[in-house]
């Protein structure tokens, strides 16, 4: 993106150029998202930068001031995410600023993303759509209650071999392929996959994140089937942070977490942009596999 290099603006006093995300020093992306409280670390950021494509906003003495990434998962879909700007420059048209360039450089394809309570106006203003609230639970994990085990299943660890049945079933939940960024996860996370007479039917994938772990992806077709393969995970990080983002506002999954110790500490909201995102529940088909936890807020 070294074309975008020339462009500048005055911010706020502030004079800024945009350089690709890539260009730039780890410690500079880490140092931004702590000015925002954001609990990425330099080794998220890499990863995010690995799969995605974004720009930063530079001043005229090389600090970071502001991000945007979008993660293109195909030519007709997007999510967008790390959209951050400095403190001081957040009421100055900074976010507007960056955004715009997402939205050129995506242009054609539907968008999605989940929106904190600060860019959700912004987001609005660019003609951005609510479609569902993520809860983050998060915190200290205790030992996970006992549970029955679902009918007819088998819970056993991921095997490098389970990436296309998996794959298949995202796509289902999520709407859009991903095989490439779940190649990438399992390679950085410890995963448990549910299966009835050999068929994968659930899976959940938890790597480190943040302050600690976070499960997500989670992928099942009933509560049941979803704590089943999210238990292992809470019980190995007994006594540290754990984190988990979901869709789902109440009922067995959500009682499943307070109970582990995952408490909702925030609310962000599901968006999109061109059309719609999410499936809707009402034309889903019974069991159907759905979504129980985000990879990320950036990348769905």
């Amino acid at each position: 993106m070294s074309e975008l290099t020339s462009e500048s603006r005055i911010v706020d006093s502030f004079e800024m150029r945009l350089a690709g995300i890539d260009s730039v020093d780890l410690d500079k992306l880490h140092a931004l998202s702590m000015t925002v409280a954001w609990p990425h670390r330099a080794e998220d950021w890499q990863f995010m930068r690995e799969f995605g494509e974004g720009v930063v906003a530079i001043d005229e003495i090389g600090r970071i001031l502001g991000s945007a990434m979008w993660f293109p998962y195909d030519a007709q879909f997007a999510t967008v995410g790390m959209v951050i700007t400095s403190p001081r420059l957040q009421t100055n048209g900074a976010g507007q600023w960056l955004m715009g360039h997402v939205l050129d450089q995506v242009a054609g394809r539907h968008l999605g993303l989940n929106a904190t309570r600060a860019a959700r106006r912004l987001y609005r203003s660019l003609n951005f759509i609510r479609e569902a609230s993520v809860f983050q639970c998060q915190g200290e994990a205790i030992s996970p209650p006992d549970v029955e085990p679902p009918p007819g299943a088998v819970i056993r660890a991921v095997e490098a071999g389970d990436l296309d049945a998996i794959a298949q079933l995202d796509c289902v939940a999520f709407g859009t392929e991903r095989k490439l960024l779940l190649a990438r996860l399992m390679a950085n996370s410890k995963g448990i996959v549910l299966s009835r007479a050999g068929r994968i039917e659930a899976f959940s994938l938890c790597r480190r994140f943040g302050r600690g772990h976070v499960i997500g992806p989670v992928v099942a077709g009933n509560d049941a089937d979803a704590i089943a393969v999210i238990r292992p995970h809470a019980g190995e990080h007994r006594g540290t942070f754990l984190r988990l983002d979901t869709r789902e506002k109440g009922g067995t999954f959500s009682d499943f977490l307070s109970r582990c110790g995952l408490s909702v500490y925030d609310i962000v909201t599901t968006m999109s942009f061109g059309g719609p995102w999410l499936p809707h529940p009402e034309r889903q088909a019974a069991h159907a596999p759905k979504t129980y936890a985000l990879v990320s807020q950036a990348l769905g």
